[in-house]
């Protein structure tokens, strides 16, 4: 059954509760991990007096001001700030992040440019209230990056961070030829350039074509020693090994065992597993 069918239903018949956490994300069109249809539909009930769960439905016991309360398709949904800001509160982080990055960020949905869904202040704002979870979320919102072009991007920038990794996100660079090119990730010090392939890539021929003109303009750019590329499925099911080979590669480029001049040095291009994109 369609989400906003099963989310009516049980408003039809329950009125007090407001579509919330993941359900309201997407409600909002705010990308996330995995299938929401899949999990418990969301709602806020500022009336109960417990949380419960079960008949495929998750209510949240907490405040719920009248302002962060709307009408979305005749739903009654949080607004996004108060949605993510939700999200960023009860966790898991990663996929709060992907939430929070989703909802800046000018991307293209459905082939159509999307403008920011909410603002930095806004989610702020939301995370002022003093509920439970209200520090970590907080601390977590620091973490975010309004330029992440993709979920996979903000995962693989957070397994790096964790992995103490710091590097530019969306570096731009000044190709030869004079055009603006930017980078997933750069470790501008060691020349180090990490690509991030999301999920629909070489639409066609032609965009094939670019792609590989891009990574040829990028290979010329005097900060760019060495270009790694990774896919989203390496990003989600095999961070451990993307993390070392970054880790290898800053070694070697910084000078240690096998470093410039040796495999893997400055002036080559590895392909750590298939076809990305520098936008």
């Amino acid at each position: 059954m369609d989400l906003r069918v099963r989310l009516r239903a049980v408003q039809l018949t329950r009125p007090q509760l407001v579509v919330s956490h993941r359900s309201a994300a997407a409600l909002w069109g705010i990308e996330m991990l995995g299938r929401v249809e899949r999990g418990p539909l969301e709602f806020i009930d500022p009336e109960c007096v417990i949380r419960r769960q079960g008949e495929g439905m998750l209510v949240h016991r907490m405040a719920l001001e009248k302002e962060y309360a709307v009408l979305r398709g005749g739903l009654r949904v949080t607004d996004v700030g108060r949605t993510l800001a939700d999200l960023l509160r009860g966790g898991p982080r990663d996929e709060a992040l992907v939430a929070v990055e989703s909802a800046l960020t000018r991307r293209r949905v459905g082939g159509v440019r999307r403008p920011p869904l909410t603002t930095w202040s806004a989610i702020a704002l939301a995370l002022e209230a003093p509920m439970r979870g209200a520090d970590r979320g907080r601390r977590w919102f620091r973490l975010a990056d309004p330029n992440a072009g993709s979920p996979a991007e903000t995962v693989a920038r957070l397994r790096l961070h964790d992995a103490g990794l710091r590097p530019e996100s969306q570096a731009e660079l000044l190709t030869p030829n004079g055009r603006r090119r930017y980078l997933d990730f750069l470790f501008r010090a060691e020349g180090l350039a990490v690509e991030i392939e999301g999920y629909a890539y070489h639409g066609s021929r032609e965009s094939h074509r670019r792609d590989i003109a891009r990574f040829n303009e990028v290979l010329q750019c005097p900060e760019v020693r060495l270009l790694l590329r990774y896919t989203a499925a390496d990003v989600f099911h095999r961070p451990g090994k993307m993390v070392e080979e970054i880790h290898a590669a800053l070694s070697k480029l910084r000078g240690g065992p096998g470093g410039p001049g040796g495999p893997g040095g400055p002036g080559g291009s590895r392909n750590a597993s298939g076809p990305g994109r520098p936008s």
